[in-house]
């Protein structure tokens, strides 16, 4: 150490020393910043980028080296070699370009520091290359091991300096620029502390260049260096000055109005949509004017509608959601025009106000709202057509239905009976196509409810298949239902809709079959997120489709082709209905099939298991030979005389005592009046009707203590509202028209012993 600080102190020039420290800094520091400006480019323009930054660091390192030997005292003049001085150069100057390949070609600490090593090595060999050009007062003799140690120091220092110092901010480029001379000042100086000169004659270096000359060619070194540095300042700059008047360029290309105030909230800049969205501040627009004297100006020329008669109180509110900055504003000015206002602090204190259009929006918004009205008028409109409509229909429907019934009770030819058969397979097909389009109707409007209870569900699913059990056995198909028995229980769901769409697949298999079997199966489905389901399945082997026709078969009023809807009938809806009831339970309905080998519709649901109910314990009434004699008085309020005959006709093949009103009014009087075993009521009367007549009914029955009569709402209103109404009103049963006979007759032989039942 000894013999560094003194070959720094007693053999150099201390000035040249300060001159060869400084210029190396300089040097160093404008090569790393070309270096890092290198990383943010890419392609040919990196590469130039990347050589001018090595050219650089060759220039600092080159000089560094010879401006300390110019201040080094070798005991009697020195020149300089040209051709050997101009090698070291390129080897300065080949080693550092290529150590800023490698710090280009990967990021990392690591690369940097191979980087930084590779590039004192050459250095190194400039070192001692440049030393080599020096013509000296005698033979030069190294001493290993401070070559070596120099090396070893200046590599150390250079690595370590390019992989942890290494950074974009001032500071870091400062200290790694620094670090970086420092190992280039370590390695020459404990090199030149290595060097001994002994006296001889030394071989002449040919070409060479005095001292003064060396001083020339490192002044033209450092002022290219300087130059570099200018111009890497000024692509800065010229960067710097592109980029904001870009930023410009975008900000008044803006479709909405933006303004940007200081933290003083002085309006330091804005775009020209701002004065556009602003009109009444476009050529009052000034740097320096507060957002409270924009807002003056607006009050001055009224443009604020909503301000009118309070404007300090405007002013006060306006200024407090500004400062609060805490949500988006809609501003109405004069001419119903609407500005859409939002602000947004920035960093320094300072707020941006993004001002937008909204006036096309707002009416826009105005026309859907009354689209919107008029489509909910026009739902509202429909649902009560469809429920007069289904009214209408139902209650003709149900003259022929139940005529139908009546006469099949009488002694017919075979000829009477085919043409029965006819009516009654017609008039049911019709009664289908209206319950499919009235469900349709709900489904679109929201109004379709599922009306969830427990219940049996082998019991649903076998009363679903035996509706068509006769009908696969007339055209002498197997029929099956197989339940498994670990979902042969009680449920929770909507009975009715699961059995709806359990006789709609039920109902296509037997129609579309002609030969083989339909099997209608439920076993427990796959887990589904960790809950149970359950797996509905009817199969049958009749025409079946294609992949194509099962793309488009659940849609409505869409059947296979249009020979299906000549040949077998159908409106196309029930597939359609049922997926619907389907995903609203909260499951699928999914099909497979190929043509001419039949098909497998499967239903899959939750499985919400539930508790059977208690069996209730009825107590029979005691029976004797009078009260079997005794005949059941019927009482029956309908205004539409078919339905009266309907009936009437219906109930001659019981022992009954019918007494018939025509309004909600005669049939309360008559409830009065007589002792009627059950009343069969129409809901839609005239004078009163039967929701009406009932609830008096349920309240004279209270006042006097009196037994509840069974009341059966027998009525063409069949929507759920309807049904729910004539609960609410104290029916006990809704009965929809057209009914079926058996039905009827059922209710009237049950409900007046059920009653009696519970009333003993």
């Amino acid at each position: 150490m000894e013999r560094i600080i003194s070959c720094i102190v007693l053999q150099h020039d201390w000035r040249w020393t300060l001159a060869a420290g400084l210029v190396c800094i300089f040097g160093v520091g404008v090569a790393y910043r070309a270096l890092c400006r290198a990383r943010g480019l890419t392609g040919p323009r990196q590469l130039r980028m990347a050589v001018l930054s090595a050219f650089v660091c060759g220039l600092a390192v080159f000089s560094t080296h010879f401006i300390a030997m110019l201040g080094y005292d070798a005991g009697a003049p020195i020149r300089f070699g040209v051709g050997l001085t101009i090698s070291s150069f390129f080897m300065a100057f080949g080693s550092i370009a290529l150590s800023c390949l490698l710090a280009l070609s990967r990021p990392g600490p690591l690369m940097r520091g191979l980087a930084g090593a590779v590039a004192l090595a050459g250095v190194s060999a400039m070192h001692f290359l440049g030393v080599s050009a020096i013509e000296m007062p005698g033979l030069v003799a190294w001493h290993p091991g401070y070559v070596a140690g120099g090396i070893i120091a200046g590599m150390s220092v250079a690595a370590l300096s390019a992989s942890l110092l290494h950074g974009l901010s001032p500071f870091r480029m400062t200290i790694t620029s620094i670090g970086g001379a420092l190992s280039v000042i370590i390695l020459h100086f404990t090199a030149m502390s290595a060097m001994t000169l002994t006296a001889a004659p030394a071989a002449p270096l040919g070409w060479t260049m005095s001292p003064g000359v060396m001083v020339l060619v490192i002044a033209a070194m450092v002022l290219g260096m300087a130059a570099v540095a200018s111009l890497l300042v000024a692509m800065a700059w010229y960067s710097k000055a592109s980029a904001t008047h870009q930023i410009r360029d975008a900000i008044d290309a803006m479709s909405d109005g933006l303004a940007f105030y200081d933290a003083d909230d002085k309006l330091v800049l804005w775009n020209r949509r701002y004065g556009e969205v602003n009109p009444e501040l476009a050529t009052r627009l000034q740097v320096g004017m507060t957002f409270r004297e924009l807002l003056q100006v607006g009050l001055d020329d009224g443009v604020y509608s909503e301000a009118i008669g309070r404007e300090e109180e405007f002013i006060a509110e306006r200024m407090a959601m500004r400062a609060s900055l805490s949500a988006t504003m809609e501003q109405r000015f004069a001419g119903n025009r609407w500005i859409r206002v939002s602000d947004r602090a920035t960093r320094a204190g300072g707020i941006v106000t993004v001002c937008t259009e909204i006036t096309e929006l707002k009416n826009h918004a105005d026309a859907l709202a009354e689209a919107r009205d008029a489509a909910e008028a026009a739902n509202r409109a429909k649902s009560e057509f469809l429920a007069n409509m289904s009214h209408e229909i139902r209650t003709p429907l149900n003259g022929v239905i139940g005529v139908a019934q009546a006469l099949r009770s009488t002694e017919l030819s075979a000829r009477q009976s085919e043409m029965l058969d006819l009516i009654r397979s017609s008039s049911q097909t019709l009664q289908v196509l209206l319950s499919d389009i009235l469900d349709l109707a709900r489904v679109e409007s929201g109004r379709l409810e599922l009306n969830e209870e427990a219940f049996d569900l082998g019991r649903a699913v076998r009363e679903a298949g035996q509706l068509y059990e006769a009908q696969a056995s007339e055209k002498g198909l197997q029929f099956f239902v197989e339940i498994a028995p670990e979902v042969d229980g009680w449920i929770e769901g909507d009975v009715v809709r699961v059995k709806q769409v359990i006789t709609n697949l039920v109902s296509n298999a037997v129609k579309f079959t002609a030969k083989g079997f339909v099997c209608l199966t439920v076993a427990p489905g796959p887990m589904l997120k960790g809950e149970e389901t359950l797996r509905f399945s009817v199969e049958d082997t009749g025409i079946g489709f294609d992949s194509d026709t099962r793309a488009r078969l659940f849609s409505r009023f869409e059947q296979a082709d249009g020979g299906i809807t000549r040949k077998f009938g159908g409106s196309g809806l029930g597939l359609s209905i049922s997926r619907q009831l389907a995903e609203m339970m909260g499951g699928h309905l999914d099909c497979e099939s190929e043509p001419g080998g039949g098909s497998a519709f499967i239903l899959t649901v939750p499985l919400r298991r539930a508790e059977a109910p208690a069996l209730k314990v009825v107590t029979e009434v005691p029976s004797d030979e009078a009260a079997e004699a005794c005949r059941m008085k019927v009482l029956l309020a309908d205004d539409h005389p078919v339905n009266r005959k309907v009936v009437e006709m219906i109930l001659l093949q019981v022992d009954v005592d019918l007494v018939q009103v025509e309004n909600g009014a005669e049939a309360l009087q008559a409830a009065r009046d007589g002792d009627f075993d059950i009343i069969l009521m129409d809901m839609q009367m005239p004078v009163m009707d039967g929701l009406t007549a009932t609830k008096e009914i349920r309240l004279h029955e209270a006042a006097l203590g009196l037994p509840r009569t069974p009341v059966v709402m027998l009525t063409a209103n069949a929507l759920a509202e309807h049904v729910t109404a004539a609960e609410a009103a104290g029916a006990d049963r809704h009965l929809a028209k057209p009914f079926d006979a058996a039905e009827l007759l059922g209710l009237i032989d049950t409900l007046p012993r059920q009653a009696a039942a519970l009333a003993a």
